[in-house]
């Protein structure tokens, strides 16, 4: 190939190359590593149980103070870190994931994603990527995915959260060691909109009351005593 027709051809690659790959070069996960290296030094001090109930996730993990008493009898590590995406919790699996050998991992990541402006089909795609690489050295670990949920404060964007949902949804139906926790429902009230007393002042976090019924909807896929 001649050499103006090939950086024409390379001209026009970068034009029309799909938004993902744009905001995923762009990705700064950076900005995680002040928390990340939090993890790590709690980890060094007070080493977590292997093969114990992970949950990672954006800021409803984070946010989950009282998880180890919601589930007694199963030991539980929290690695929320708010505003994550789930391609973060993918690249952070090296260092907040694998060295607890989880017996399961349940994720809740995605709001943000869809909020930061990614299409409902690269969320799904995220989601198969984190899958796939903690399959890939975690090949018996359960991943449950806790579905999206509308919040007052992002209602605009609640039909392509329930797009996201479904997809998980029916992939796992198809997938060994994937499960999924339906939990839209949740929080609607009589008019089909959020309940606001879920939410913090913020409108976007779960209350104390909205982490009870979030519990209710874990509870049953908790492994078996």
């Amino acid at each position: 190939m001649k050499r103006p027709q090939f950086f024409l051809l390379a001209a026009l690659l970068m034009v029309f190359a799909p938004a993902s790959f744009c905001q995923e070069t762009n990705h700064d996960f950076g900005k995680w590593e002040k928390e990340i290296a939090a993890f790590e030094q709690r980890d060094q001090t007070n080493p977590p149980p292997r093969h114990a109930l992970l949950f990672i996730g954006s800021s409803t993990i984070r946010f989950w103070k009282t998880l180890a008493s919601d589930f007694p009898g199963h030991p539980v590590i929290n690695r929320g870190f708010g505003g994550s995406e789930i391609a973060d919790a993918t690249h952070f699996a090296d260092r907040i994931v694998f060295p607890y050998a989880p017996q399961v991992v349940y994720l809740r990541a995605g709001g943000n994603d869809l909020h930061n402006g990614k299409s409902v089909e690269q969320v799904f795609a995220d989601y198969k990527e984190f899958v796939a690489v903690v399959h890939a050295k975690l090949p018996a670990a359960g991943i449950i995915f806790i579905g999206l949920s509308p919040s007052v404060a992002r209602w605009d964007q609640h039909e392509k959260e329930q797009a996201v949902n479904r997809l998980i949804e029916s992939y796992v139906q198809q997938t060994p060691h994937l499960k999924y926790i339906e939990d839209y429902d949740m929080v609607l009230g009589a008019d089909g909109k959020p309940r606001a007393e879920l939410y913090v002042a913020d409108k976007l976090h779960f209350s104390a009351e909205g982490y009870k019924l979030l519990v209710e909807r874990v509870r049953p896929f908790l492994p078996k005593e």
